[in-house]
């Protein structure tokens, strides 16, 4: 009698690898927050220059999403993934020697640069090492990297700082990045090139659709085309998940920047009580995304199809995201933080959204789709926190929250009227 032997289980080695890298991913981006007090105070630096400095990452970042996205389709993740990771961490690092406003301004700038390419290719990943049916739990693994930075690591933060002041944080987070950036380098390998993979899980992950050869075309080199360019734009399906993206990074943005001023300034709170109940929302997030994932996978594995498995829990998501109009209407504290809460976890069901881009983007395009993808989010953190502050310039909160409300609402409209079926596009003339 013969024994097939038992698939291994190096994917999720794989996934712990993102899962860390989203975490120094955000770090990165967060640790300016947590300065900015106290080097505003020692450099001079006016809160205009400090909104500036808060802006540079956003727009680098968008910016290239497109060509960060290109780039994963033509790079291997591990050589890209190092450089990139290397670079943004090294970015961080210099922050801590800076003496100007512009110094630091060309800094952030850089790292919106540097880390463009990380979600395109966190992407590319999952859908290289992971079949379809885990495939949402992955990505809702990865991303809830972000909340874990997001909620946790804020006092770890601030004890650094406090013991070694701004510069040393700096200091800090960006030796943990190159130091992970080395971890990569070592452990990452592509599917079909990690020599502690049987076969059993190859053929695991090949016959449940991913991709473990890549995205690059068969039996040609792997080289960016304009026409590649143009698919990204001439379907309705992929423009449907584009708007999705944008609406919803708008609550993810609202919470990244404008959360706390609203709940001290507007609401009330004091500094202290604000800081604990603003991780309220992030830890519910983190919830939502978690549990988003997996149960979208169990439906899938029960045989339901992906306009099912995939959509309800985004389309729920967007459906509580509009929750947060609901804090218009009481100032009670704790049904304003109830509200928000049930409005961020439903943000963080609606995080799976990426798993769209892997079931539905060309496969030699996996890359670039993910770029606009992430582009269009993006656009929202340059957006959204202008037309907020235009908005509640007059002392009224209410307007920002109904319009966040009604995107969360266009995003559901969205995935349900443009999206249409979930099906994976293929590009004639290969």
């Amino acid at each position: 009698m013969t024994t097939h032997p038992k698939p291994t289980k190096k994917r999720f080695h794989i996934l712990t690898l993102i899962f860390v890298s989203v975490i120094i991913n955000y770090m990165d981006r967060s640790n300016i927050s947590i300065a900015a007090f106290a080097l505003s105070d020692e450099l001079g630096i006016t809160t205009v220059q400090m909104g500036l400095i808060f802006s540079a990452f956003a727009w680098t970042y968008t910016a290239l999403q497109i060509p960060g996205g290109i780039f994963v389709d033509v790079v291997k993740p591990r050589i890209l993934y190092t450089f990139i990771l290397a670079l943004w961490s090294l970015a961080t690092l210099v922050q801590g020697f800076v003496n100007s406003f512009f110094s630091l301004l060309g800094l952030r700038a850089s790292i919106g640069v540097f880390e463009a390419p990380s979600y395109p290719c966190n992407n590319r990943i999952v859908t290289s090492w992971f079949p379809e049916s885990e495939r949402a739990s992955a990505i809702a693994i990865y991303t809830s990297g972000q909340f874990v930075g997001l909620a946790f690591l804020m006092p770890v933060m601030m004890a650094i700082q406090n013991y070694l002041g701004w510069r040393g944080l700096f200091f800090v987070s960006g030796s943990v990045g190159l130091f992970w950036a080395l971890i990569w380098y070592l452990f990452y390998r592509d599917p079909g090139s990690h020599k502690k993979v049987n076969q059993a899980e190859l053929d695991h992950i090949a016959e449940g659709g991913g991709l473990i050869d890549g995205n690059a075309r068969k039996d040609e080199k792997s080289t960016f085309k304009w026409s590649d360019l143009k698919e990204a734009f001439i379907h309705r399906k992929l423009w449907g998940i584009y708007l999705g993206q944008f609406c919803l990074g708008s609550l993810f943005i609202f919470f990244l920047t404008w959360f706390p001023t609203y709940l001290v300034k507007y609401r009330g709170l004091d500094f202290i009580k604000s800081g604990f109940l603003a991780s309220i929302p992030f830890l519910a997030a983190f919830a939502g995304v978690l549990l988003s994932g997996f149960f979208s996978d169990f439906l899938k594995r029960k045989g339901y199809s992906n306009a099912i498995a995939r959509k309800i829990p985004v389309l729920c998501g967007m459906l509580l995201s509009t929750a947060i109009i609901g804090a218009n209407y009481t100032n009670n504290t704790s049904l304003i933080i109830f509200f928000l809460t049930v409005a961020f976890f439903g943000n963080g069901l609606a995080s799976i959204a990426w798993v769209f881009v892997s079931l539905m983007a060309p496969k030699h395009l996996i890359g670039l789709i993910g770029g606009v993808f992430n582009f269009c989010g993006g656009l929202s953190a340059i957006v959204i926190p202008v037309v907020i502050g235009a908005l509640v310039s007059e002392g009224d909160f209410r307007p920002a929250l109904f319009l966040i409300g009604a995107l969360a609402l266009v995003g559901f409209l969205s995935y349900v009227f443009v999206v249409g079926k979930v099906e994976r596009i293929e590009v004639k003339n290969l």
